[in-house]
């Protein structure tokens, strides 16, 4: 097995602010493996994407306190200076951010940008930046990349803006390509398209990709593991098949719940998760999902789970105190049509109290 290309290990972000501490992200742990794309899912305020931006270097300050570790090959992102990691940001490490129309100064060319991104971390005349520039608009599916050069970004779709930045993120050829709900403000059918690029690129350039979303939908097809966020920790983490055919933790059924599936009725309804994520200065007590569980128990209110491995499923883990088998019978009910009130019900949960 490939040794991983990126490697996160118990990693914290602390936000100091005026109403208190934030603890965005809280004991974090994966690792990234070439050539595969992992996907982080959760609901906003999950760290999801703190997560990422921190092993980029872009929520350093005074107010904010980091500490683990994140190893891009032996060098630890997170105690790199400013500068030497300037140099990796861009170069080894790239990221798509999901409104491309920000990320793209206005007032500047999109060939133009291309170019001072190839130029800032290789040393090639301007002409032949130039060209790698064209060469990118057209790897990236953009018709007519050479007049197209020469746009500014109004002058592009929102696909076509997002293509670029996934040209501008591949302008060096990256070792670890981070993708943050690229396709959030498309449409359904340029999401797919986009998509299927990344997952493409991924493929024809050997090149590891995070993409972070709050849908599970957008990572089935192409995600190889997926981890799942709640309340700055990992809940979930397991091969793709596996999340979507034998997931363990309530948080996880909630978000398949949630999105239609073609596995299931087309008149089935949708449940959505009930209440709201939690304060993140003031997480609740025990399981920090046990105020929107349905399945919660008395102890789940005053013991921490632990994310540990699913017995018998390798490279599965789950962080819930539920017991193994009772959240097999659970699910089973679930994927039976049963709601969680009635799949409780059917499980007896009082036997577990």
């Amino acid at each position: 097995m490939a040794q991983p290309i990126l490697t996160i290990e118990n990693l914290k972000v602390d936000f100091t602010t005026e109403d208190g501490v934030v603890h965005a992200v809280d004991g974090v742990s994966f690792d990234v493996k070439p050539g595969k794309m992992l996907g982080i899912v959760g609901e906003s305020g999950s760290g999801k994407s703190v997560s990422m931006l921190t092993v980029m270097g872009l929520t350093r300050g005074e107010h904010t306190a980091i500490s683990g570790s994140a190893h891009l090959g032996d060098r630890d992102l997170l105690k790199l200076p400013n500068e030497e990691l300037r140099k990796i940001r861009g170069n080894d490490l790239a990221m798509i951010f999901q409104d491309p129309l920000s990320s793209l100064h206005p007032f500047y060319r999109v060939g133009t940008q291309l170019v001072e991104a190839i130029l800032t971390h290789r040393d090639v005349p301007k002409k032949e930046a130039r060209e790698q520039a064209i060469e990118l608009l057209r790897l990236v599916g953009i018709p007519d990349p050479q007049s197209r050069v020469d746009n500014y970004p109004h002058e592009f779709s929102g696909g076509m803006r997002q293509r670029a930045m996934i040209a501008m993120a591949l302008s060096n050829e990256p070792k670890v390509l981070i993708a943050d709900e690229p396709t959030t403000a498309l449409d359904v059918t340029v999401q797919a398209q986009i998509l299927d690029l990344i997952a493409g690129l991924q493929r024809e350039l050997d090149m590891a990709v995070v993409l972070i979303t709050h849908d599970l939908g957008v990572v089935a097809e192409h995600a190889d593991e997926i981890v799942v966020m709640y309340a700055g920790k990992i809940v979930e983490q397991a091969p793709t098949e596996v999340i979507f055919g034998a997931p363990e933790h309530p948080y996880t059924w909630g978000l398949l719940g949630s999105i239609p599936r073609l596995d299931r009725p087309r008149d089935e309804a949708l449940v959505p998760i009930s209440g709201r994520p939690p304060s993140l200065i003031s997480p609740p007590s025990g399981c920090s999902f046990h105020p929107r569980c349905p399945f919660v128990l008395e102890r789940h209110k005053t013991v921490e789970p632990r994310l540990e491995p699913v017995p018998g499923e390798n490279g599965h883990l789950v962080s819930c105190l539920l017991d193994d088998s009772t959240r097999r019978r659970l699910w089973a009910e679930l994927r039976r049509g049963a709601t969680p009130a009635t799949a409780r019900d059917s499980v007896d949960l009082k036997d577990e109290a």
